[in-house]
């Protein structure tokens, strides 16, 4: 726990960060960065699904990863923080609005997740593709001799499509290069000059799921992704192609998925999250064996916990020194009077400037 500094800028971290023990789960996300500057942080009192008033009420900032910030966040809270920091790439339990009309900044953190989720993509990629855990229990079940039936698809050559290209699919992109693939690529907001650089061809996402061998969803969750991938365009799949989700759960509609997947219309799926997580363990994903599942955690390595909390840390430093972080997800509230006059307590330079 830091010590308090002559600031007294106030940092609150999520105490789902820590097991029973007490222990960090995600071992270092380079808290020590907090004591070296003098930040007074502690791990909040409660472990709860939902950071409410009383729970922030006082801070400057939040360091978080898994409670929802919402409306009720703001509630009976006199002086809420300047900066809820995610620990994370994902947004979709932070009401944006609100933090925004309260005046206070939202970060994310894709410079540290960037590579780990990547590469847990392309694990993910070569582990559905190799039949992996078709072939894991083949040796655990002491049937050998039906290794006949499960032979994989190679990787070079094939054709990939993915749906979202922002900076982590682009770290896709590089470290599918040595397997020569062609890749596709469906994302309304990615300039066309960036997807050029990357060899990457723009198409509509009809396009990318009838032409891919593999269709990687890497986008994020909002309303207009809400069940993007549906029955009608698992449809236009090839019966050999091939799923991936390691966004969010939701962009693919799970009961067309499931059924795609009984009736083999679709040749396997990959999945590191879900509609409802955890899922049911009725859930028919959980039976099928042209299907690997892991819990939302493939990309849980040392180097995500060091670039995710790393990033975080670098935010929080940044709002304590009167600055607009990088990796602000609500601009809009950058202009905010409440957030400026805030930021310039914290310093004598001008509020805002780097931001």
């Amino acid at each position: 726990m830091g010590t308090a500094s002559a600031a007294q800028f106030r940092v609150g971290v999520s105490r789902d960060f820590l097991d029973a023990d007490g222990r960090n789960v995600w071992g270092d996300i380079r808290l020590g960065e907090l004591d070296a500057a003098g930040v007074d942080w502690h791990y909040l009192p409660r472990d709860t699904g939902e950071l409410l008033g009383k729970d922030v009420d006082g801070l400057d900032a939040v360091l978080f990863a898994g409670p929802a910030v919402t409306a009720r966040t703001f509630e009976g809270a006199a002086r809420p923080p300047l900066l809820f920091a995610r620990f994370g790439v994902g947004y979709d339990t932070v009401d944006l609005d609100a933090c925004t009309r309260n005046g206070a900044l939202v970060t994310i953190t894709p410079d540290g997740a960037r590579r780990p989720v990547a590469t847990a993509a392309l694990t993910l990629l070569l582990a559905v593709l190799h039949n992996v855990t078709a072939k894991d229990r083949l040796v655990r079940e002491g049937r050998w001799a039906e290794k006949e039936q499960w032979m994989g698809l190679g990787l070079t050559g094939r054709r990939m499509g993915l749906i979202g290209l922002g900076n982590t699919a682009r770290d896709l992109v590089g470290l599918l290069r040595p397997f020569e693939v062609d890749v596709v690529a469906y994302d309304p907001y990615c300039p066309p000059d960036t997807a050029a650089g990357l060899g990457v061809r723009l198409v509509d996402v009809d396009t990318v799921m009838a032409q891919a061998d593999a269709v990687i969803v890497m986008c994020a969750l909002t309303e207009e992704t809400r069940h993007l991938v549906d029955a009608r365009r698992l449809s236009l799949m090839k019966p050999t192609a091939v799923l991936l989700n390691v966004a969010r759960g939701p962009i693919v509609d799970e009961t067309a998925l499931i059924e795609a997947l009984r009736v083999r219309r679709i040749r396997a799926a990959g999945l590191d999250v879900f509609e409802s997580e955890p899922p049911d363990l009725d859930n028919p994903l959980l039976g099928m064996d042209n299907v690997v599942l892991s819990p939302h955690a493939l990309a849980w390595t040392d180097e995500m916990s060091a670039g995710n909390g790393g990033s975080a840390v670098r935010a929080v430093l940044e709002v304590a020194a009167g600055r607009v972080p990088p990796f602000v997800v609500n601009r809009d509230v950058v202009e905010s009077p409440h957030l400026i006059g805030r930021l310039a307590e914290l310093t004598d330079t001008p509020a805002g400037a780097g931001a």
